[in-house]
């Protein structure tokens, strides 16, 4: 949800939104998760859904299991 709404990879949003950070306000929004793990999926120029991987020792491990398994669906992803 927080990738799709937000247009951008959680682990991004994770970075720009610490405390301290003029962005931190938004961690307050309901149902937004702040961690890595969640992107955007695109095709054809536009957002189509997300996907979110969690499990993996750390966000950034999570991210890249999901950029994988978007790289995995890429080729059906162009229409």
């Amino acid at each position: 949800w927080t990738a799709v709404s937000f247009r951008s990879s959680t682990l991004a949003l994770a970075d720009m939104t610490q405390p301290g950070k003029p962005q931190s306000g938004v961690r307050q929004v309901t149902n937004v998760l702040m961690i890595g793990g969640g992107l955007p999926v695109e095709a054809a120029g536009s957002q189509v859904g997300g996907v979110g991987v969690s499990g993996a020792p750390s966000g950034e491990d999570d991210e890249a299991c999901a950029r994988a398994g978007l790289a995995a669906i890429e080729a059906k992803l162009a229409f």
